[in-house]
């Protein structure tokens, strides 16, 4: 493939990059992907413990994040959970549900890298990797992307660079930059998929609880996850936390459900009637981790015999258990967070093409887009569905 004779150059070798490669590439386009990285799919290989939580069965607008919620629709509709299994299916991929419609790999997330770039090949697609980016140009209907490597020359140019998480991935601000050099509007970005962190007293009181687990609901601004909260030395996580970090801000009110299996205050009454003797923490250790159980009642819960409270303080002590105020100062940033909230403005692009509406040729996709799915899958999803539909664009393009 010589560089003049490219129909598209797409920029960043990550799961929605490669998958518009692909779809473009099936239909004889010549496509040219470019990577900073040392090797294509890095975040894709580390995702879902090396696993690849690679999709998710219940996939549907309703688990993404965006000023435009409808945006995300029709690229969904049009390439679905089922489309990304029968090409893992073909090929002869293990994979497994783990829970919430969550799909992995049996064996490892080499495998779904391997595949795409197997389909790249098999497309005709060039991808070229430790190739820095650094400059890019647009000039009589025609990109010009300079780059360590030389320059390269093609009519669509589709950024797929990702966001800012995880910047030891080789995260770069690049996408925005070039989103803003041709006049796109950005979304403001912050961490999103990330543990919380908490500060001074409230950090205090669970930081020698780190490693304690239990299963919550967590709930802030009109959201509620139901998972596991796992307690660190510097503050929360776990895949309940990390699902409500991407709709809490600093100051928002932040509550846990402790008991989210039950009706806290008939349980109450029924353990006071059932063991009068037993202390409240006694009680809760049953239905929670015996340390937190403790903590609770050296912090927020009067302990004593279950026989000693009223009906009242029993149904203070249940408003607690299903509303725990959790007082997080932070989060733990892009150095560890999934996602990346924000981004491209979705007004300036079409949600059937991601093409942009304000510079023909130029397209946006993935994760650099104001799109943001919840953990267990989505975002891949996201990806895969944004590409495709932009790498079927690039191909019914006029030659």
């Amino acid at each position: 493939m010589s560089a003049a004779g490219l129909d598209a150059i797409v920029l960043g070798a990550g799961a929605a990059g490669l998958m518009c490669a692909i779809a473009a590439g099936r239909h004889g386009r010549r496509v040219l992907v470019l990577d900073h990285a040392n090797k294509p799919g890095k975040k894709i290989l580390m995702s879902g413990g090396g696993r690849c939580n690679f999709t998710n069965t219940g996939t549907s607008p309703a688990q993404y994040l965006g000023a435009n919620p409808h945006f995300c629709k029709s690229a969904l509709a049009r390439y679905t959970p089922q489309d990304f299994i029968d090409l893992v299916d073909r090929h002869g991929i293990a994979w497994h549900e783990k829970e919430l419609g969550q799909l992995f790999c049996d064996d490892s997330s080499k495998q779904i890298v391997r595949m795409l770039l197997d389909e790249c090949e098999a497309a005709g697609v060039r991808v070229q990797v430790a190739c820095p980016i650094e400059r890019v140009q647009h000039h009589g209907g025609h990109f010009r992307v300079d780059t360590a490597q030389g320059p390269y020359r093609a009519p669509v140019l589709v950024v797929a660079t990702g966001g800012l998480s995880i910047p030891s991935m080789g995260a770069s601000g690049l996408g925005y930059a070039l989103a803003r050099q041709f006049g796109h509007a950005l979304r403001a970005t912050r961490a999103g998929l990330v543990p919380l962190t908490l500060s001074g007293a409230h950090q205090e009181r669970l930081a020698d609880l780190a490693g304690v687990a239990l299963p919550v609901q967590a709930r802030c601004n009109g959201a509620a996850f139901r998972n596991q909260l796992l307690i660190t030395h510097r503050g929360v996580s776990g895949p309940a936390i990390l699902q409500i970090s991407s709709y809490w801000q600093p100051g928002d009110d932040l509550r846990l459900d402790l008991l989210p299996d039950r009706d806290a205050g008939r349980w109450l009454l029924e353990a006071r009637r059932e063991r009068p003797a037993a202390e409240l923490r006694t009680v809760l250790a049953e239905v929670m981790p015996r340390r937190f159980a403790q903590r609770l009642c050296e912090v927020w819960l009067p302990n004593r015999p279950m026989r000693q409270y009223g009906d009242a303080q029993l149904r203070e002590i249940a408003a607690v258990l299903g509303a725990w105020p959790l007082i997080a100062s932070g989060t733990e940033g892009y150095r560890t967070a999934e996602v990346t909230l924000g981004g491209v403005d979705t007004d300036q692009l079409s949600s059937s093409t991601m093409q942009s509406r304000l510079v023909e040729g130029l397209y946006f996709i993935g994760e650099v887009v104001d799109v943001t799915g919840w953990l267990g899958g989505y975002n891949f999803q996201w990806a895969w569905a944004s590409g495709h539909a932009a790498g079927e664009a690039i191909a019914a393009r006029a030659h």
